[in-house]
């Protein structure tokens, strides 16, 4: 007899500032379907391309079941089967020869955002780590340079609700493409243009959601500190504005107005390659058809000047006092509001590095990293000069263990490979970066195989070392009703409880609230940091002598929307028709080339080669190419992605995002 289907609510855990809320129908023990959440504010019952095909995820064929052992060389992904007693024997025989050595830190945990929610991304394992004395990186290759420089202006830098832009008269996207990469916000963005509100988009690539604005500023790529000067300079000279409030809550005003006398609208105007009369235009524009809010999020990040970017972008935000007016201010990423409320687990020190030079570190003369632990992602596609990261996991002397549901890129290399379930066979409770509501992903079915959750493969590892510790070994409901215990005003009345009745449930946030005007019990915010902009970086890149070895720019876009990140990237259902990646470029730079669109095309520099199909596209400007990112290695001739190309290095103390975008390549055609 057939039961009726049971309704399981949860929320996807993917590296999107949506954090969508699900419904998985399960009969029999069998998910048989999964929909967005009708009743979510912000799901509305839509899910996103790639998401809405979960399930075959999850039943894929291909996904790895069982614990599995290398058998052929490093990359030739060959394994055999093994029991979890015998993977874990081999991977504590590992770690505790390391710690007996007196060298746990040879020792490295490589993860990222694969799953976001609170106990799986890291909460348990970490703990564990910790507890060894493993060496950690700095998970600053996305976000970290933006979050930075939004921090250097507002302190804590907490974002408006992005639902309260509905309210707004003037939007402007800085360098994100909503309609791809947050689509979830764009009918917040048609409500506030059915009401009257103009959508500009402010992005060097006339990207999905250029198209659909009202206007569209196409910049040189990373000038964009000068288009804020520029504009601060034209609403400074014209009295646009309120000069009681910047002294009421700013300091550093002295310093940023001097600098922007050096940039009269025209000086902006050459340097950021725009029409004249641009920036008077933008300058009133923000200034008078209010509430203004400033979205941006990572786009402009991924460069040298990037935390400059996004600093200026606050500040302008300030300059025009836009949080006066409810559903005006800044609007980045909302994953300040849960950290500040949930409890947190407590930390040790431990030695890292930045994950852009993983290829630097582990092909090191004498290299410090001799066992390599990865979770939640997949580095040999992700981190750029893929040359020497791929060089560093074939070192016969490097032990690597792989967690993931499938043989990726990585898995390809390892020693060990654990299987992982999916979200729908895992608890966690999922904090969003994308708006305020709060959500308990509760398994819809049991895990499939052998798979087992991060966490609990945290516990099995600690156990089998003798570890003890009380927060290593709490069940993972348990760390979650932690996290809520914090007695914090954002999680009045918000528990294990009722969210398991809802499956979320939003932060206590006053709903007309005004960010540095009103109060908002439990937030402290601080006088807004204004001050000298460095416009060198913009300046640079117009002054640069051109290697004519490599005079075009290459920008690794997001651009596929049924994977943008890698982990669907190597999925033929989620790949576009083509089944490859493409190269964009303007129209101009393939006439001089003699390249037309399906050539077949050489992508080269200093770091590496990629053979693709051309395409001629005019959302590109002349001098720039596109390489679409999160494709896997097979899907180029090389075997590599365009992460062989692109630039690792990264800011000053080893911190921030890789220069991904200052990346330059020439494209002849194929022999």
């Amino acid at each position: 007899m057939v039961s009726e289907p049971l309704t399981v609510v949860g929320a996807c855990h993917h590296d999107c500032p949506d954090t969508c809320s699900w419904e998985v129908s399960v009969q029999d023990g069998v998910a048989v379907g999964l929909r967005g959440n009708s009743r979510h504010p912000v799901t509305r019952g839509s899910l996103c391309p790639k998401v809405n095909r979960y399930l075959d995820r999850v039943y894929h064929p291909d996904r790895v079941m069982t614990p599995l052992r290398r058998i052929g060389a490093k990359g030739e992904a060959q394994f055999e089967e093994i029991s979890w007693a015998e993977a874990i024997d081999q991977i504590t025989e590992r770690f505790t020869d390391r710690m007996a050595a007196g060298c746990p830190e040879s020792i490295l945990q490589f993860s990222f955002a694969g799953t976001q929610g609170l106990v799986q991304m890291g909460d348990t394992i970490d703990r564990l780590f910790d507890l060894i004395g493993a060496s950690d990186i700095r998970r600053d290759l996305c976000g970290v340079s933006a979050f930075r420089g939004a921090a250097r202006v507002l302190g804590t830098p907490y974002s408006i609700d992005p639902e309260s832009m509905r309210h707004a008269r003037t939007i402007v996207l800085w360098g994100t493409d909503t309609r791809l990469t947050n689509r979830h916000l764009w009918p917040t963005v048609e409500a506030a243009r059915h009401a009257g509100a103009t959508i500009i988009v402010i992005d060097p690539v006339r990207t999905e959601t250029a198209r659909a604005a009202d206007l569209h500023i196409q910049p040189r790529p990373g000038t964009d500190v000068a288009l804020v000067l520029g504009i601060v300079h034209v609403l400074d000279r014209d009295e646009l504005i309120d000069r009681e409030w910047i002294a009421g809550h700013t300091s550093g005003w002295d310093e940023l107005a001097q600098g922007a006398t050096m940039w009269p609208p025209g000086r902006a105007e050459e340097v950021c390659a725009l029409p004249e009369g641009t920036v008077e235009m933008l300058a009133r524009q923000l200034a008078t058809q209010t509430p203004t809010a400033l979205r941006t999020l990572v786009g402009p990040e991924h460069r040298r000047g990037g935390e400059e970017i996004l600093r200026a972008v606050t500040m302008l935000a300030a300059v025009l006092g836009s949080w006066r007016e409810f559903g005006g201010g800044f609007a980045r990423s909302t994953a300040a509001w849960p950290e500040t409320a949930l409890a947190k687990t407590p930390r040790k020190p431990r030695p890292t590095f930045n994950m852009a030079r993983l290829g630097e570190v582990l092909c090191a003369e004498d290299p410090t990293i001799d066992t390599l632990i990865v979770h939640n992602c997949n580095p040999a596609v992700i981190v750029p000069d893929q040359n020497s990261v791929l060089a560093g996991l074939a070192r016969e002397d490097l032990f690597t263990v792989v967690i993931d549901q499938f043989i990726n890129d990585t898995a390809a290399y390892a020693d060990i490979v654990l299987p992982a379930t999916t979200q729908i066979e895992q608890l966690d409770l999922v904090p969003s970066w994308g708006h305020l509501y709060l959500a308990l992903n509760q398994p819809a079915i049991a895990p499939r195989g052998q798979a087992l959750p991060n966490s609990e493969i945290a516990r099995r590892i600690g156990a089998a070392l003798g570890l003890e510790d009380e927060l290593l070994y709490r069940s993972d409901e348990q760390v979650i009703r932690d996290a809520l215990a914090s007695g914090h005003p954002l999680l009045e009345g918000i528990t294990y409880e009722s969210l398991a009745e809802q499956g979320w449930q939003r932060l206590v946030v006053p709903e007309q609230a005004r960010l540095y005007v009103d109060e908002i019990p439990g937030v402290t915010t601080e006088r807004i940091r204004l001050g000298h902009l460095d416009d060198e970086p913009a300046l640079a890149l117009i002054d640069r002598q051109v290697d004519q070895r490599y005079p075009l720019t290459l920008i690794s876009r997001k651009q596929v929307r049924t994977f943008l990140n890698s982990h669907y990237g190597g999925f033929a259902d989620h790949l576009p028709p083509a089944g490859e990646p493409m190269l964009q470029m303007h129209a101009e730079d393939a006439g001089s080339r003699g390249i037309r669109t399906g050539d077949r095309v050489d992508v080269r520099n200093e770091r590496g080669e990629l053979t693709l199909t051309a395409q001629i596209s005019d959302q590109l400007q002349p001098g720039l190419v596109a390489i679409p990112f999160g494709w896997w290695n097979d899907s180029t001739p090389q075997g590599r992605s365009v992460n062989v190309l692109t630039n690792a290095q990264v800011g000053r103390g080893d911190r921030g995002s890789a220069y991904f975008h200052d990346t330059f390549v020439e494209v002849t055609p194929h022999p």
